[in-house]
C-alpha cells in the first residue's frame, strides 16, 4: 500500500511576522492568508527490510538508514529525520519504523510560500494516514510547529502550519501560551475568482533564508524601537484587510496591501533591497495597487493586486525585466489531503 498526503503553500496576505514569539506572546498576533493550487507532497511505502530510505525529489536526495528508534539529526532531510523520531517516538514506543518516504514539492525551497511548514504537514498527514493516528487539524498544526519550531530549533512563526492543514482563506489569532484561533473566511465563490484573477504572483528567482530576519524582528521585539512599532501596524493592516474581504471592497484590499508593505519593511533591514524594491515599483508604475513578498522576506515569491485588465500589463512588464517568472495559480479552499492507494 502507498500512504498519500498533500498539502497547500500560502499566500501571506497581512499580519506576517506577528505571528513569532515573543511578539505574539506579549501583544497577540494577527495573520490573514489564502492557500493556492501548489502543493508539498508526501508518500510512504512500508518496507520489510529493515531500512529507513528517504527521497526528497526536488534535490535529488536519497538518504538511506537502518530502521532505529532514533535517527541522527545531522547531514540532509532534516525535517525528514526529526518527524520520523518524533512519531517513532511518539507514537510507536520508541520501535523503529521500516519506511521509504518520498517527499516533492511545487515551488522552490525558501521561496516564501511556507514550504518547510507545508512540508512537515504533509509527511506528517502521511503518518498520519498509515499508521492512524488520532490527530485532528489543531492536533496536526500544533505537532508540525512543535517539531519545528522546538524539537528541531528552525527560526519562524507558527501561521505556516496551520495554513497548510486548514486551506482556504484565513483570518489567524496567536495568543500567549501557544494558543491559536484559526477563522476560515466565507468569501463568495465570485470574489475568490475575481481576487485570484486580479492578483499576479511573481517569483524573484532569489531563494533566501529566513532565519536572520526573523532573529532580527525578534530582537526588534525585545528592545522595543521603531520596528515594534511597524510590527503593531502590519497587524492593524491585517484586521483592516480582513474587513475588505468580507465587505467585497477587493480594490481598498490592493490599497491596503501597499500601506502594509511599507510598514512591513520597517520590522527588520533586510525585508527589502534595492532588486526587489524595483520590482515593486515596476509592478505599481504598470497599474499595481499594492503588494508584498510572501513570507519573512529577502526574495522568493511577491504577488502584486492588479484591479480590471491591470494583471496583464504587469506581468508583461514584470517578465520584460528577465529576473523571474510569473506563476499561473488559483486559490485552493482545502488544506492537508491524504488518502490510501494499493501499490502498483
Amino acid at each position: 500500500m502507498l500512504y498519500r498526503s498533500k498539502a497547500p503553500f500560502r499566500l501571506g496576505i497581512a499580519g506576517g511576522g506577528t505571528d513569532v514569539s515573543p511578539y505574539s506572546d506579549i501583544y497577540g498576533g494577527a495573520i490573514l492568508n489564502v492557500t493556492v493550487n501548489l502543493y508539498a507532497h508526501a508518500t510512504i511505502r512500508p518496507l520489510t527490510d529493515g531500512k529507513v530510505r528517504f527521497v526528497h525529489v526536488n534535490e535529488n536526495i536519497v538518504d538511506e538508514f537502518d530502521a532505529a528508534g532514533q535517527l541522527p539529526l545531522d547531514g540532509h532531510l532534516l525535517l525528514q529525520r526529526g518527524i520520523y523520531n518524533s512519531i517513532v517516538s511518539k507514537y510507536n514506543n520508541g520501535q523503529p519504523l521500516s519506511l521509504e518516504l518520498t517527499t516533492s514539492m511545487d515551488v522552490p525551497s525558501g521561496s516564501g510560500l511556507g514550504t518547510s511548514s507545508t512540508l512537515v504537514v504533509a509527511i506528517l498527514g502521511a503518518y498520519t494516514e498509515w499508521l492512524k493516528l488520532p490527530l485532528g487539524k489543531y492536533d496536526i498544526a500544533h505537532y508540525a510547529y512543535e517539531i519545528e519550531r522546538i524539537y528541531l530549533q528552525m527560526a519562524g512563526g507558527k501561521q505556516d502550519q496551520y495554513a497548510a492543514t486548514f486551506g482556504g482563506v484565513n483570518f489567524m489569532e496567536f495568543l500567549e501560551d501557544d494558543k491559536v484561533i484559526v477563522n476560515p473566511l466565507r468569501i463568495s465563490y465570485d470574489i475568490l475568482q475575481e481576487w485570484a484573477m486580479n492578483t499576479v504572483l511573481f517569483y524573484t528567482k532569489q531563494q533566501r533564508v529566513s532565519g536572520h530576519i526573523i532573529a532580527e524582528q525578534v530582537e526588534n521585539v525585545k528592545k522595543k524601537n521603531e520596528s515594534l512599532e511597524a510590527m503593531h501596524k502590519v497587524k492593524e493592516e491585517a484586521f483592516r484587510m480582513k474587513n475588505c474581504l468580507l465587505r467585497e471592497e477587493l480594490w481598498e484590499l490592493g490599497k491596503a496591501l501597499n500601506v502594509s508593505w511599507a510598514n512591513k519593511k520597517k520590522m527588520a533591514r533586510h525585508i527589502s533591497n534595492a532588486f526587489i524594491d524595483h520590482i515593486y515599483e515596476t509592478a505599481m508604475r504598470n497599474g499595481a495597487l499594492g503588494g508584498k513578498i510572501s513570507g519573512a522576506g529577502g526574495g522568493g515569491f511577491m504577488f502584486f493586486y492588479c484591479p480590471g485588465n491591470a494583471c496583464y500589463n504587469v506581468a508583461e512588464a514584470l517578465m520584460k525585466m528577465k529576473i523571474g517568472d510569473v506563476q499561473p495559480f488559483e486559490f485552493s479552499k482545502k488544506g492537508l489531503t491524504t488518502w490510501t492507494v494499493k501499490q502498483q
